[in-house]
């Protein structure tokens, strides 16, 4: 081989690689893989970036969904600015009272989490919560001029057909009226399930009782309602048997024994500041 030969030939493995045929595998998998790379990261860091974002616009969405549910969102009002008007507690089911145990702005980040010192397991679990649910929840107090319970937001979640609803019950301060209902978040069939977000079903809600006159749970999700005691039925979803039922069964959860029992009694009794 010629002196001449033995120059013109590329030199080390980057000089080989740019020698190389652009249509050659060694060429493709490189350009391919680092194309995948730079990708990777870019996407990684634009997530990291809009991750305070998307906190902020969960946070704010939550938010505008409390407001909802309680009748008094209005789009020219910030929405800051109108939830300050509401009392966040956290709530300790098994006494139904308010505790200070922990801190109220990073409470939910443990709850996301599913951190033990919340979560007790369930022997029974008609919501479908996957066996387990929160001994502590957050729960919202709305008041009046005169500084008197107007309204009681309480979340609520349970399996439909396909997904977890989780939404928000909004009470009259009695503990037992319904003030409004609605779902935030859920994965259900659009045009059947997905119609627990239609205002004329959601608007079903509002009246309705929890309990009758001796404390039994008697609010319903179903299909045929009675003549009597139409004040604890809501007609079922047209079509989402399913999803209806599961509407049913984590409403009556929640509002039972094992959800908000405890603290509905003392709300009925007066007894919550």
């Amino acid at each position: 081989m010629s002196d001449q030969t033995q120059q013109d030939r590329p030199k080390g493995p980057i000089g080989r690689f740019l020698a190389a045929p652009p249509d050659s595998v060694g060429k493709t998998v490189v350009v391919a893989v680092t194309l995948c790379l730079v990708a990777s990261m870019v996407v990684s860091a634009a997530a990291v970036a809009l991750r305070p974002v998307q906190a902020e616009n969960q946070l704010r969405d939550k938010r505008v969904n409390i407001l909802q549910v309680a009748g008094v969102y209005d789009e020219t009002t910030p929405v800051n600015e109108a939830f300050a008007n509401f009392e966040p507690h956290v709530l300790d089911l098994s006494t139904g009272d308010f505790t200070d145990q922990f801190e109220i702005d990073t409470f939910d980040q443990l709850a996301a989490k599913g951190d033990p010192a919340i979560v007790r397991a369930l022997d029974e679990d008609p919501a479908g919560l996957g066996g387990q649910m929160d001994a502590f929840r957050m729960v919202y107090l709305l008041r009046d001029d005169a500084g008197e319970i107007d309204k009681v937001i309480l979340p609520i979640e349970g399996y439909g057909l396909w997904s977890t609803l989780y939404g928000f019950i909004a009470l009259e301060e009695n503990g037992n009226d319904i003030f409004g209902l609605q779902f935030y978040q859920h994965g259900e069939t659009p045009g059947l399930g997905a119609e627990v977000d239609n205002p004329r079903w959601k608007a079903l809600w509002n009246g309705k009782k929890l309990f009758t006159e001796d404390g039994t749970l008697a609010i319903r999700v179903a299909k045929t309602v009675p003549p009597q005691g139409q004040e604890y039925y809501v007609d079922a979803l047209a079509g989402a048997t399913l999803t209806s039922a599961g509407v049913d069964n984590l409403v009556r959860f929640w509002m039972g024994e094992t959800g908000y029992g405890a603290f509905l009694e003392r709300l009925k009794a007066g007894e919550v500041d």
